[in-house]
């Protein structure tokens, strides 16, 4: 834990390197106090939205990113945050970052209370119905819940196939 004094300079082009560098997916800057900030790289594949129990800030050090959204009518859209761009995401808006692995992107949050629950949502790539739900609590970052959840999700085919209209989502991992 930081001492209250300490307030951390991050260098965040070197962070982004760090990970370039590594082939980690995830940095995290810190979890203190109320707050988690986090440097991520793009993944070749990401369909899933996510539903964070907190509002969320995405900064694009590097790269531009496409962040799927699901509308409250349903369906989704797109929303283009280029290099140096930054969004807001409120609780509960249903996202999908999507961007390139040579891309890199800052964010803040707030750190999961107990009982709080990260949602990752699949829909049908065919006809958009809902296909599967997977709810992590997320208590330290570090173990990227993004990538369990998605262990889970294409490692089931009854996961992955749709009722409305008998589409099986191919896995993605692969």
């Amino acid at each position: 834990m930081m001492h209250p004094s300490q307030m951390p300079i991050i260098d965040l082009d070197a962070a982004a390197q760090e990970l370039q560098d590594s082939g980690r997916r995830v940095k995290v800057l810190w979890q203190e106090s109320d707050s988690l900030a986090f440097v991520a790289r793009g993944r070749e594949y990401r369909s899933e939205f996510h539903l964070n129990p907190s509002d969320e800030v995405m900064y694009m050090i590097r790269g531009s990113m496409n962040l799927h959204y699901r509308k409250p009518e349903g369906g989704s859209d797109i929303a283009v945050i280029p290099q140096g761009g930054c969004i807001f995401t409120p609780t509960g808006i249903a996202h999908s970052p999507r961007f390139a692995p040579d891309s890199f992107v800052l964010v803040t949050e707030r750190l999961r209370r107990d009982g709080e629950l990260d949602r990752f949502q699949w829909y049908c790539p065919a006809c958009d119905a809902f296909l599967h739900e997977e709810g992590v609590h997320v208590g330290d970052y570090r173990t990227d819940p993004v990538a369990g959840a998605y262990e889970r999700f294409y490692g089931s085919v009854e996961a992955r196939t749709c009722t409305g209209c008998g589409n099986v989502m191919p896995d993605e991992r692969l």
